[in-house]
């Protein structure tokens, strides 16, 4: 499923594209789309199509179009301090997406089938708290996962405001999702080939809507024996967060304000896009050639031509190369987040606490 935009040079290339085909339309939705880039999901060596509408498989490892992960941003409505389910959770680029929205006061759950795409997850989850400087933009509700099937969740799990399932539910599993969802709450998956947005309006009110059409693979069920139990999924606790982590909160939150212009809705300067090489035309010069009786005209050029034209051609790709160095180097961004809490007048392993350990 996908392709229903152009392919993109980069993340925000793509972004940009789904904005004019109106699938990203809510100014956080881009904001997420654009702090998270795709292509750090893909293995080594794939990253060349993380930027082409169209999903991506490899092993467990699964990420849809880009296409449909915006439409499924846009219907969940979130807003910050929501609780999240997302069932199928894979790489966890959606999880950490709606992380940035609901912020650090919200729930952030993901339930994945295959354990080595959980610790792929987490691996990517990692790097993005230690590396990307996005992280430092936002205030962040990081996701934790858990292995197992999800038509397996305990009876007795917290319901949650948003979810969303990346696999295809059989009418007769819709109940069961719908158990998981709050009075007022948004569930959205794939169920008959259409990507459905189900809001639940009473105790046992429910408003649907169809968005897309979509061809998922169907959930896995679980396959046992005759008296043999199910492997239950134990849902992550719903925890109060320790006075300290609050803390750490407030503190980057005040700093972050007194800094607007590095908050996630200011606009930052983008990477410039890469100039077309432009061709020399080489000059030619007629000559007629005899072949049997027949005088035949051809062209050909001349080697000073030739020469000249080439030695241009280079230069001219010389300059463009220096060009393009030059943007590079002005469009550098500061993390000021950072330089702030380094001159803080501070014992270093505090700031290294309120940085969570950030290394750059």
């Amino acid at each position: 499923m996908g392709g229903a935009v152009s392919a993109g040079e980069d993340n925000d290339d793509l972004i940009d594209n789904l904005k004019d085909a109106q699938y990203i339309r809510t100014e956080k939705v881009e904001q997420a789309f654009r702090a998270i880039d795709r292509g750090d999901y893909y293995l080594d060596g794939y990253r060349d199509s993380a930027y082409k509408d169209l999903a991506w498989k490899h092993g467990n490892i699964h990420l849809s179009a880009p296409c449909i992960y915006s439409e499924v941003m846009e219907a969940l409505k979130l807003q910050p301090g929501l609780s999240f389910l997302n069932l199928g959770s894979g790489t966890g680029y959606l999880s950490t997406m709606v992380g940035l929205i609901i912020g650090p006061f919200g729930v952030n759950h993901g339930v994945e089938l295959h354990r080595d795409v959980v610790d792929y997850a987490r691996d990517k989850l990692d790097d993005f708290i230690k590396n990307s400087d996005s992280f430092d933009k936002f205030e962040f509700c990081e996701p934790v996962f858990v292995v197992g099937n999800c038509l397996e969740i305990a009876t007795d799990s917290h319901q949650y405001d948003r979810i969303y399932c990346g696999a295809g539910v059989q009418k007769d599993h819709e109940n069961y999702m719908k158990v998981l969802l709050k009075i007022g709450g948004i569930l959205v998956m794939p169920i008959d080939d259409q990507l459905t947005q189900i809001t639940r309006t009473g105790q046992s009110n429910w408003e649907s809507k169809n968005i897309l059409a979509v061809s998922f693979a169907p959930l896995a069920q679980q396959n046992r024996g005759d008296g043999d139990k199910a492997d239950t999924v134990q849902l992550p606790p719903v925890t109060v967060r320790s006075l300290q982590d609050l803390s750490r909160i407030y503190i980057r939150r005040t700093l972050r304000s007194l800094a607007p212009d590095d908050g996630p809705g200011k606009n930052a300067p983008r990477v410039p896009q890469k100039r077309k090489r432009r061709r020399c035309r080489r000059r030619r010069i007629n000559t007629y050639v005899f072949v049997g009786n027949q005088l035949i005209p051809q062209t050909m050029e001349s080697e000073e031509e030739q020469e000249h034209n080439e030695e241009e051609h280079n230069k001219e790709l010389e300059e463009e190369e220096e060009r393009d160095i030059g943007d590079i180097e002005i469009i550098k961004q500061v993390n000021v987040l950072r330089d702030q809490i380094m001159t803080l007048p501070l014992p270093e392993s505090l700031k290294a606490y309120l940085l969570y350990f950030r290394e750059k």
